[in-house]
């Protein structure tokens, strides 16, 4: 009989869900709704409110309620197997916050099949609308924040990042602030990620570990709510606040309301939700220190795994709980795939003509160094932007085009040394992981392979496998991730690329260079 687990994930503009038949390997069930297209009613736009304030980004939580009761018509309807359900668990946007009152825990525990979700629970929350990863209107609260916790190392040292304005503490901070009545009325926070699980299981979900370090209000190595945190955020916040988790925590078998109705089978296990992050690190298999994906997007993101936890000294990136048990980290860097094709428009290039540059050029580019700050850059900070080059003229294409993949690629190595774990093995995903001329400049940056991976929904499928590790640690037949990713997770057939050990001096030696000019430029315009 086939193992059948549930993973949704509840993102920005959609909520997805996977169903994977654990013993054959494979995903047997996908399906999206989008919030614009399927439910027009809210008004949004990308799954956001308009704004006339464009540091502004509220999504209202509503909308995620009748999504699920969407999706759940419509796995119905196509005869998914839910009834053979085994486990469900899921991702939720990180950092997005529920304010919820005092009848949310009744009106959760008392749903029935009669009418719907929304209609249930229209009166629940304290604020209608709910702040995302999106917004950037508490600059003024990550300050008094930051100050209150010793500054920005103290602060990493502590929670795992420095203040961020789309971070849950400051989001909260500036609501007590603007709407202190409605703050006083609020019972419950929640995260998005735990608010969906609140939804599946009918009752008011922990938070784990993965998107409570999302927070700037956890402790990340005792993986604890941090007392001073919550004292520097708002007036008995932990009152507010649900207890946290292990990641595979089980929350609670499935509301009556979605067996009944959608016909979920009634003895399937609600496993704590997390933040899409960590669902990700699951979804592409990175579970062992060493193994790293690099995300060439219009930005590019650099995350992994870390047995121990070390955080940055210089405040820029992230840590966070991983569904393992260990942390994630990640590392973002602005000007990705914005600053590639802007070289490639300059010279007036398609990518096969920018791929030919990369040939034409020796790895070390002769010591031409291209800081490609096209936009401001979040790592390292960078406010005024402008790129700047070194050895290097403008009009020579070729150069420029090696120039500014070798930038990225360096930055990535030189902003994740404070990990204190070298990658063994790299999977490029992203628009430009197509490109093997540019993968083969992260090989040898790097010197460790690196493959391509597809993503196709990493978060939903990181939330099927966390299901099925979470049943199967409840019933205490605890499974080794490396057997939970098997066959799930596995890099595009024959798309390794190995570096040329030739260029190991020929970029030590780049890397020393570019950290020392980045450190002077940076210094200049931040």
């Amino acid at each position: 009989m086939s193992k059948f687990f549930l993973g949704l994930d509840s993102s920005t503009q959609s909520l997805t869900a996977i169903i994977i038949d654990f013993d054959a390997r494979e995903v047997v069930y996908d399906r999206s709704v989008n919030f614009d297209v399927s439910l027009p009613h809210y008004g949004t736009k990308h799954g956001i409110l308009p704004s006339n304030d464009p540091k502004i980004a509220h999504a209202p939580p509503l909308m995620w309620v009748e999504a699920l009761d969407r999706m759940c018509e419509i796995m119905r309807g196509d005869k998914a197997p839910l009834g053979e359900i085994l486990s469900i668990s899921g991702s939720g946007q990180q950092h997005g916050t529920v304010y919820l009152n005092e009848r949310a825990a009744a009106a959760l525990a008392g749903l029935v099949t009669a009418g719907n979700l929304a209609d249930a629970l229209r009166d629940v929350f304290s604020r209608p609308t709910s702040p995302v990863w999106m917004d950037s209107s508490t600059t003024t609260e990550c300050v008094e924040i930051r100050k209150t916790l010793g500054g920005a190392k103290a602060t990493a040292e502590t929670t795992g990042s420095d203040t961020f304005e789309r971070f849950s503490g400051p989001q909260i901070r500036k609501f007590h602030r603007a709407d202190p009545i409605s703050y006083e009325n609020t019972r419950h926070i929640a995260l998005v990620s735990s608010f969906m699980s609140s939804l599946l299981a009918g009752r008011i979900s922990p938070i784990d570990h993965g998107d409570g370090a999302g927070m700037n209000l956890m402790d990340i190595r005792k993986k604890e709510w941090l007392p001073k945190s919550l004292e520097a955020t708002a007036p008995r916040l932990g009152e507010r606040l649900p207890r946290l988790c292990a990641p595979w925590t089980v929350v609670g078998d499935a509301s009556p309301y979605f067996t009944r109705r959608y016909g979920l089978n009634q003895s399937a296990k609600c496993v704590a939700w997390s933040g899409d992050n960590p669902c990700s690190v699951i979804g592409l298999g990175l579970i062992n220190p060493g193994m790293v994906a690099i995300s060439l997007g219009t930005s590019d993101t650099y995350f992994g795994t870390m047995k121990q936890c070390h955080t940055d000294p210089r405040s820029e990136g992230h840590v966070f709980g991983s569904p393992t048990g260990d942390y994630m980290t990640l590392i973002c860097f602005k000007n990705g795939s914005l600053a590639r094709e802007k070289i490639r428009d300059m010279y007036d290039m398609d990518w096969n003509q920018f791929s030919d540059a990369l040939r034409q050029t020796p790895p070390g580019n002769n010591g031409k160094i291209l800081l490609p700050y096209f936009e401001p850059e979040i790592v390292p900070k960078v406010l005024k932007p402008g790129p700047r080059r070194f050895f290097l003229q403008e009009q020579d294409a070729p150069g420029n085009c090696r120039a500014v993949v070798e930038a990225q690629m360096l930055s990535t190595r030189i902003h994740s040394e404070w990990m204190r774990v070298s990658p063994t093995q790299i999977y490029a995903t992203g628009s430009a992981s197509v490109n093997r001329e540019i993968l083969q400049v992260m090989a040898d940056v790097h010197q460790c392979p690196v493959y391509r991976f597809d993503v196709s929904n990493s978060a939903s499928l990181g939330a099927a496998l966390r299901a099925a590790h979470g049943y199967f640690s409840h019933i205490g037949d605890t499974i080794p991730w490396e057997e939970v990713v098997r066959g799930f997770t596995e890099p595009t057939r024959g798309s390794r690329i190995d570096p040329n050990p030739d260029t190991l001096p020929i970029y030590d030696k780049l890397a020393r260079q570019y950290a020392t000019l980045e450190a002077e430029v940076a210094g200049e315009l931040a």
